[in-house]
């Protein structure tokens, strides 16, 4: 039996996300949009098969560390990169916090 392959993250800039990938399958995504300077991550999702393993904290760590290496800050409008944040204190140096304005924005961004 093959040992299965490392999850991969990969940012796919024309669908603005980022995805984790599992032996080349789509295991889970965190979507995005920029908003000049900032990152407004809306949503995360990781397909009920590949749940329990990890791969969202992997996928949401990876994501926030290409802001960082973007020159950009992060604003957790999904809930999951909230909570990631609340949790990893490192990446306080890059999070925006979530406002009225931004929220109207995205509103308007995704309609």
């Amino acid at each position: 039996m093959a040992t299965p392959a490392a999850p991969v993250v990969e940012r796919v800039e024309d669908k603005h996300r980022c995805e984790i990938l599992v032996d080349g399958e789509l295991a889970g995504f965190t979507e995005y949009l920029d908003r000049d300077e900032q990152r407004v991550f809306y949503h995360t999702e990781v397909g009920d098969a590949f749940a329990g393993q990890g791969l969202a904290a992997r996928l949401v760590e990876q994501a926030l560390t290409d802001v960082r290496q973007a020159g950009k800050r992060v604003v957790p409008v999904c809930p999951y990169v909230a909570s990631f944040l609340r949790k990893h204190e490192e990446f306080a140096d890059i999070a925006d916090p979530v406002t009225p304005d931004v929220r109207h924005w995205l509103r308007q961004a995704l309609s």
